[in-house]
């Protein structure tokens, strides 16, 4: 089988790796194009000058990459990551030229609604791609390198479009840089990209996660653990809206030039990108709660800084603990998903959290954009950073420690793969040996379940032990409970030796047991 010559792991797959990081830094500069002189462009080029006018764009942009979000994640399995990431890139090759050539502000937000479009094919792509390439154990890590790669590539470009603003002016020169990323970023995808489907398929054969019933439900609401990270992405974007919206405003009417305001909104996305290549490998190591609660937490308390502040190196020093508590945050997300949800609905739910999390964008742009307009933009500033605080709050209270829920049992088909994989497993048999003899799997052995504690001594720990009685669930899966409490790797067969018979014909023959 295919699945035989795949390897998981980071070392395994560092080529492919690599490559997804590289095409994520691509990504994240299409973003860091706008991120320092669109308030301006906006002003300068159609004398738009309400804030929430100008924050139009934001909405546009968020509410589109939200749902591409979500159907990149839904539609993965189905048409193939790399499919999805061509066609993001072909969307967004056109978006400079709009920009450029934009004859009202209505052409303007188009642009926006295709960047968001393309943003969240992109990005969620690449984001699921890496995670189905590494596995279980170095998951934060490789969210670390892809959040470091995009949101470092943000906070280049955001500061080389404003140095060239500056000397040249806002249009067109400064969007001259994203007709060569869009372009390179798609000739990279499309040459040297691979689909990582197999690799899916690959894990799902030893993973023993419980399924959701209802993955957008769970993801949303329902789950403590996904439900906690989502609203703490959601409001982690909020206030991601705000900064990018407001903070080159306030700049501006503090009399900075297009350099100063470049450096400033550009420290906050580069120290969040750089700090994920620590957070990341951290989250694989620490308490993914705690890292959330304290990132959240850095986070709200910067915010509410910023109307206090008028010093260019206390801003740029409160930009960078913004960073600091994103970079915290924004790879442990991904990483804490990864890990509480099966392969199989990974993506979904990976598409799920993006879908709300970036909302926030939308949501952060009218509030902010309202709330600066009927009472200035301090008043915005201070509601969004009470905000951010109070999902912390949300994160220490509702989130629960242990993250991953493994599955009770292990499914026929499941255990069938495993063994055509050459998994390490062993199947014990806890009947008693007239029961055995009758009917049985093959290539299990008979221990049963009164004689199991004296025998744990001979059982090699480097195997998996799948436990079976007839029907599964009892007998077995006191077996089982057993093995786990003497530090064996152990789950039980669901619907035991009867389920396996319907699927296969037995050694020996005999009637249903009882």
């Amino acid at each position: 089988m295919i699945t035989d010559t795949i390897k998981l792991g980071l070392k395994e797959n560092w080529k492919q790796f690599t490559l997804l990081v590289i095409v994520n830094a691509f990504v994240g500069g299409m973003i860091g194009m706008e991120r320092s002189i669109f308030p301006q462009f906006a002003n300068l080029q159609f004398n738009v000058d309400s804030k929430t006018a100008i924050l139009s764009f934001i909405t546009a942009f968020g509410i589109s990459k939200a749902f591409a979000n979500y159907f990149t994640g839904k539609l993965a399995n189905t048409f193939g990551r790399k499919n999805l990431l061509l066609i993001g890139w072909v969307l967004a090759i056109p978006i400079p030229f709009l920009l450029i050539y934009a004859p009202n502000w209505n052409c303007v937000i188009f642009a926006n609604v295709l960047l968001g479009l393309s943003q969240g094919l992109t990005w969620s792509s690449t984001v699921v791609m890496k995670i189905d390439l590494v596995g279980e154990k170095d998951r934060g890590f490789a969210m670390g390198l892809n959040e470091f790669a995009g949101y470092f590539a943000v906070g280049l470009v955001a500061l080389l479009t404003g140095l060239i603003a500056n000397k040249y002016g806002v249009t067109p020169y400064p969007f001259y840089i994203g007709i060569g990323i869009s372009i390179i970023g798609f000739l990279l995808t499309a040459f040297w990209i691979k689909d990582t489907s197999a690799f899916v398929k690959k894990e799902q054969t030893s993973d023993q996660s419980t399924a959701l019933q209802n993955v957008f439900l769970e993801t949303s609401f329902k789950n403590k653990t996904l439900s906690s990270v989502t609203q703490a992405g959601l409001v982690n974007n909020l206030n991601d809206g705000m900064i990018w919206g407001l903070l080159p405003m306030i700049l501006f009417s503090l009399h900075y030039n297009n350099a100063s305001i470049g450096v400033i909104t550009a420290i906050y996305p580069t120290i969040w990108g750089v700090g994920q290549l620590f957070t990341g490998k951290m989250s694989d190591h620490y308490s993914k709660k705690a890292m959330l609660f304290w990132g959240m937490l850095l986070q709200g308390f910067a915010i509410l800084l910023i109307p206090f502040s008028s010093n260019f190196y206390v801003l740029s020093s409160i930009s960078a603990i913004l960073g600091l508590g994103t970079a915290l945050v924004y790879p442990t997300f991904l990483s804490t998903i990864a890990q509480a949800t099966s392969p199989k609905q990974r993506a979904e739910s990976i598409g799920t959290f993006r879908l709300w999390r970036d909302l926030g964008y939308a949501i952060g742009a009218i509030l902010s954009g309202i709330t600066a307009d009927l009472f200035g933009i301090q008043y915005a500033v201070f509601i969004i950073g009470a905000i951010t605080l109070v999902s912390a709050i949300i994160i220490k209270i509702r989130m629960p420690e242990r993250i991953k829920l493994s599955k009770e049992c292990l499914d026929v088909e499941e255990l069938k793969e495993a063994i055509r994989s050459n998994k390490k497993i062993k199947i014990i048999d806890v009947r008693n040996n007239e029961e055995f003899d009758q009917l049985h799997i093959p290539t299990a052995i008979n221990i049963t379940v009164q004689n199991l504690k004296e025998n744990i001594s001979e059982l090699d720990k480097n195997y998996q032990f799948v436990m079976v009685c007839g029907k599964g669930g009892g007998r077995s899966a006191d077996g089982a409970k057993l093995l786990k409490e003497h530090g064996l790797d152990a789950i039980w067969l669901c619907g035991g030796t009867n389920e396996w018979m319907n699927s296969e014909s037995a050694i020996a023959s005999g009637s249903q047991i009882r």
